[in-house]
């Protein structure tokens, strides 16, 4: 190959990474709002005067990072993405958790880092999923739940709220659960209850979401004029040519994610949608 053969390649190599990285935005880990809040905002009882020793705290209950506005949190920079209106990484300790409490009028989407989630709720559901699965919920006209860690190790997991695309649906519960460890690659988990993909689960907006385990370079190709939402879980690498580190989140505007994963691999969950679907 000739000096100016590779003089060009290389140009066109810099220009698609410059064009890939004007469509997107990294949300680091530092930037977001970390809350460690008051139990009783969650279901469960106050904490006593003497809280600092027999309270409920971040180090005995929960720490959360918020990647949108969420309770005590207030960004009008950071509402919502689309239509992906709450995404919090909690890490909630053994014994703890967060008793039940209402919902309405949203899609609802836990994915279980590590540990044990137990679900109850008004629709008489009762079961505990654990690393790698997945719980959905149409809260539609009301349905309340709790959520509990009754394992004996800390419990992370990701909880997402989507805006549905119209009020007053009947209320659903459904889970996918993982038995052994997560298999590699990406999995298309949840898509739009209008998409034909046969997917383990429906959402009733237009929103796909995926998660993925990888260890080596790959591709995960969408519809024309997407946007998503992506969180770095675990792991690190880069998508789309901007580096990565385990909490981070990245807005992208693009129809294909394309991630090179370090030398320890990279477990990633995203939320894809047509761009403009809800408010931005």
């Amino acid at each position: 190959i000739s000096k100016a053969t590779v003089s060009v390649l290389y140009c066109s190599f810099q220009a698609t990474t410059e064009i890939m990285r004007q469509a997107l935005r990294r949300v680091p880990a530092d930037k977001l709002y970390v809350s460690e809040p008051d139990p009783s905002w969650f279901g469960n009882g106050r904490n006593p005067e003497k809280w600092e020793a027999e309270g409920w705290s971040a180090s005995n209950w929960l720490k959360s990072r918020f990647h949108f506005e969420f309770a005590e949190y207030r960004d009008n920079n950071r509402q919502q993405f689309g239509s992906l209106r709450v995404m919090n990484d909690d890490l909630v300790q053994p014994d703890r958790g967060f008793g039940t409490h209402p919902h309405r009028d949203m899609e609802i989407i836990t994915y279980v880092v590590h540990g044990e989630l137990t679900h109850k709720d008004s629709m008489g559901t009762a079961e505990s999923l654990g690393r790698g699965s997945v719980q959905y919920m149409t809260a539609g006209t009301g349905v309340s739940h709790s959520e509990y860690n009754s394992g004996g190790s800390p419990l992370r997991f990701i909880q997402s709220w989507i805006v549905p695309r119209q009020r007053g649906l009947k209320p659903n519960y459904g889970s996918v659960t993982q038995s052994g460890p997560i298999p590699e690659g990406w999995k298309h988990y949840g898509s739009s209850t209008s998409n034909p993909a046969k997917t383990p689960f429906k959402i009733n907006q237009e929103v796909d979401m995926h998660t993925a385990i990888l260890h080596k370079e790959s591709s995960l190709d969408l519809p024309p004029n997407s946007q998503s939402y992506v969180l770095c879980v675990e792991g690190g690498g880069v998508i789309n040519g901007e580096k990565v580190a385990q909490y981070d989140g990245m807005e992208l505007f693009t129809d294909r994610l394309h991630v090179v994963p370090n030398k320890e691999g990279i477990h990633l969950l995203s939320f894809t949608m047509p761009q403009g679907v809800g408010v931005q």
